[in-house]
């Protein structure tokens, strides 16, 4: 495909700002062992929900409410507000629209994410959770999740799979655990991309350029397909969630981040210039992200605890499912993209965009919609836990088979 000079100007431009986001080594500290990072996470907050049960919930007490039920964690919306922020404000809407010029990748990288991996995800995780697993999650076992945002629903009264029960005395919905882990799934697999694609697609020597412009890309469109396909597949899993609800966890946790982080680039650029941006700024949040998730799944697993010492293999059951639709993904990306005859440096990227996941927004949603102590959320942190090491693993696929493109 013929491209203008000034497509190959902004790509290189393009690579040039994702090196000088990361360090020679690709992965930074707090990158390289975040698997052990959420693992010490998991630990001191069971710790904290045995020795301390009642200081995460009083944090998680301080929300916003609607009709007497909590609605907006504060301390988690401040938590993940900087979980979003920092991959927002890399994004250079410029290079969105040169982006365009180079439609083969752009239209396989929003065909897997959006046409293909949500339905996959449904599909695997209700097998596995609903069907395979469900004797060992418990078939009889409950969830508690936060009543809908926007309805106001008598005690006794049925919505979707939940019935409204009083629970420690605010009334909430009772559902199947292993739907509500189906939930966190769910909202895992329409949340494609993260800013640790930069990371993956480095490693595995892809054109960094695309992988950043597709992150830009990706978090556009999830501002209209996030909220018409989490909800769709979550009502057709018998948890419907009101449109409200939907449309205020997405102005909350996309949109804001987006907002301030693109007049703030602006501001920053216009005042410090480019150079300081990217050589200063961008090196001071590198750890903000990973540090405010960190934080926030000490607060999730402070409420889960008891279930997972009473069932310690919860985490092995969600991330099952997870990790076959990661390799799922990953390998119908890389197929595609040799037959669509892209080269190496585009389809390395492509791939691994679609299987990894926006688990960022995926843990701030499933959080304002079910709860901090749902399983939704639980389930949402299981992606971020396996992340990693699996991302890393097909880096090394990636590597070992650049002779397959030309």
């Amino acid at each position: 495909m013929k491209r203008c000079p000034g497509f190959w100007k902004a790509r290189r431009s393009v690579a040039t700002d994702a090196r000088i986001a990361k360090d020679a080594k690709g992965l930074g500290f707090f990158e390289r062992y975040l698997t052990a990072w959420v693992a010490l996470c998991i630990l001191g907050g069971i710790g904290l929900g045995r020795i301390a049960p009642g200081a995460a919930r009083f944090l998680d007490g301080l929300s916003i409410y609607v009709n007497g039920a909590p609605v907006v964690s504060i301390p988690i919306a401040i938590c993940l507000f900087f979980m979003m922020y920092p991959i927002m404000v890399k994004i250079d809407f410029r290079e969105v629209l040169e982006a365009g010029k180079s439609a083969k990748p752009v239209a396989l990288t929003l065909f897997v994410n959006w046409a293909v991996k949500p339905f996959t995800m449904y599909a695997i995780a209700v097998f596995f959770l609903g069907v395979l697993f469900r004797g060992l999650i418990g078939p009889e076992a409950v969830d508690y999740v936060k009543m809908p945002f926007g309805l106001n629903l008598d005690l006794g009264a049925t919505y979707g799979a939940g019935r409204v029960v009083m629970h420690e005395g605010v009334r909430m919905l009772e559902v199947p655990l292993w739907r509500s882990y189906l939930a966190g799934c769910i909202l895992l697999g329409v949340a494609p991309c993260t800013a640790m694609v930069l990371v993956w697609g480095y490693l595995a020597k892809g054109n960094d350029g695309h992988t950043l412009v597709m992150v830009a890309i990706n978090s556009l469109t999830m501002l209209v397909l996030y909220g018409v396909l989490g909800g769709f597949l979550l009502g057709v899993g018998r948890l419907p969630v009101p449109w409200q609800a939907l449309v205020l966890s997405i102005g909350i946790y996309v949109a804001l981040p987006l907002v301030a982080g693109y007049y703030s680039r602006k501001t920053i650029i216009r005042v410090k210039g480019e150079a300081w941006f990217k050589d200063r700024f961008l090196h001071v949040l590198t750890p903000v992200t990973v540090i405010a998730l960190l934080i926030t799944l000490v607060l999730l697993f402070s409420f889960k605890g008891d279930v997972i010492l009473g069932n310690p293999l919860t985490i092995l059951w969600i991330a099952i499912p997870l990790f076959i639709q990661t390799n799922l993904i990953f390998w119908l990306g890389y197929w595609l993209a040799r037959v669509l005859k892209l080269s190496y440096e585009d389809a390395a990227p492509s791939a691994m965009i679609g299987a990894s996941n926006h688990f960022e927004v995926a843990i701030a949603t499933a959080t304002m919609l079910f709860g901090l102590s749902s399983g939704a959320a639980l389930a949402t942190v299981v992606g971020v836990l396996i992340e990693v090491p699996v991302m890393l693993w097909l880096v090394r696929i990636c590597l070992r088979t650049r002779r397959w493109f030309a």
